[in-house]
């Protein structure tokens, strides 16, 4: 066995010669992955001055030394690239995006859960939480199916956490 089975981490061989090396690959392999953070998802080809540490998730169409690692975490070293390629469910902080994404075991995709809502299908379908809603009250004429229909709906909206009291 010549490395880990989940993460692919080069292991150690009885009798090695310069043992430090595989030692220190596998350790820079779990400081690409350990609390991951992404400059970006959404590069396909290196940037041209990266920074010691910085990692991308690389995204489809990948050229240059990134060619052929769509979809795997790039991280640049004092040595070159560094690539790990992720598992379904991996997850990862993009920088760029200022969210979480998730490796979904083809491709990189923003999570559900984002600073300004929750999405679904790409679409944002809840919002920040605005000021309550008062209930229907007042007017010159009253129409009581129509008060007790909204207070309704306020009930179940605020019952749901959508809206305050």
């Amino acid at each position: 066995m010549l490395e880990t089975d989940r993460l692919g981490l080069p292991l150690l061989a009885a009798g090695q010669a310069q043992k430090e090396i595989t030692h220190n690959e596998a350790l820079g392999l779990i400081d690409l992955i350990a609390q991951t953070v992404v400059e970006s998802a959404d590069l396909s080809t290196p940037p041209t001055a990266p920074e010691a540490g910085q990692c991308w998730a690389v995204a489809a169409g990948a050229a240059g030394d990134w060619a052929g690692r769509e979809g795997a975490i790039a991280g640049w070293t004092t040595a070159g690239w560094l690539f790990l390629m992720p598992g379904a469910g991996w997850r990862a902080w993009a920088r760029d995006r200022g969210g979480m994404i998730r490796f979904d075991g083809a491709a990189w995709a923003d999570e559900a859960v984002r600073a300004d809502g929750f999405y679904l299908a790409g679409e944002r379908v809840l919002a920040a939480r605005q000021e309550a809603i008062a209930a229907p009250s007042g007017g010159a004429t009253q129409d009581a199916e129509g008060r007790s229909a909204i207070a309704a709906i306020l009930a179940a909206l605020r019952a749901h956490g959508l809206i305050d009291a």
